[in-house]
């Protein structure tokens, strides 16, 4: 029989790998969790460990017991999975990047439509800052273990090309056409990194780049979406997301949606303080 840290794990991929108490613990500390709290929730997560357990039951054991405590650590916790609940379609995560550019300085627009040389392209995200305009597609995943491969990049360069290409023939064009970017919820694999870095392509995932990726940037500037709430029900974070409230941001600011839906005073006391805690970076 394997010892604890010898435990073979079942990722969301299928893959099997090695048990990592170092990853369960730095994931537990980005929920805002204190040293105790998180070393007590190692503890009984270790304990219940077997061989073949699968990351989802490992999540579930450590959200349930963050919940326990404090709903706002279990929030922060579920960020990834949260992401993947903007879905199915990839239109609320375009939505979720463009807030995302904007609370960094960016204008931007969301579904814009471009010319090119050979075609017209419909671009995800259109930005723009210091008069430099970047244009960004989105690779949104409803689907866990589903990474970006080459293929991606190498699509996203070509119509890149393609518009810059008629952008640089536009006589009255002051603005440069600065960059283009791919941004998913999932990761890259290795070659799709390799060729992004090759081709002058900025690409943008859940842990990519190394301490800039999706996943640092929303917890720097708190610029999480609707989706981690604890306290709001599936249908009312759809209605909220069909009315293109993304972040919790946007409902603190705008909270007559709340009344919208129908929610009692009582809990709406409690549904606005967790968006407050969960904006304060």
């Amino acid at each position: 029989m394997p010892t604890k840290t010898e435990i073979q794990i079942i990722k969301s991929s299928g893959e099997k790998a090695k048990f990592s108490l170092d990853k369960l613990r730095n994931s537990l500390k980005h929920s805002g969790a204190d040293h105790n709290l998180v070393a007590e929730i190692l503890d009984k997560v270790y304990d219940e460990l077997y061989e073949g357990i699968s990351t989802t039951e490992i999540y579930n054991r450590a959200y349930a017991l963050l919940k326990k405590k404090k709903s706002v650590f279990a929030s922060k916790y579920k960020l990834k999975k949260a992401i993947y609940e903007l879905g199915p379609t990839g239109f609320p995560f375009e939505r979720f990047v463009g807030n995302i550019l904007e609370y960094s300085g960016y204008t931007t627009k969301v579904d814009v439509i471009m010319d090119g040389i050979c075609v017209t392209h419909e671009i995800d995200v259109v930005a723009e800052k210091n008069r430099q305009i970047t244009i960004i597609e989105c690779k949104f995943h409803s689907e866990e273990g589903l990474n970006c491969n080459v293929k991606v990049p190498l699509y996203i360069h070509s119509r890149f090309n393609d518009v810059k290409n008629h952008w640089i023939n536009k006589k009255r064009e002051k603005k440069e056409l600065d960059s283009g970017w791919v941004v998913t919820n999932t990761r890259f694999t290795a070659d799709a990194i390799q060729f992004g870095n090759c081709a002058g392509l900025y690409l943008l995932s859940w842990d990519h780049p190394l301490e800039d990726g999706l996943k640092d940037r929303i917890d720097r500037l708190a610029l999480y979406p609707i989706t981690v709430s604890t306290l709001l029900t599936n249908k009312e974070k759809q209605f909220l997301l069909s009315r293109d409230v993304v972040l919790c941001r946007q409902l603190w600011k705008d909270k007559f949606f709340l009344d919208h839906l129908g929610i009692s005073k009582t809990r709406k006391v409690k549904i606005l303080e967790e968006m407050k805690q969960l904006c304060n970076p």
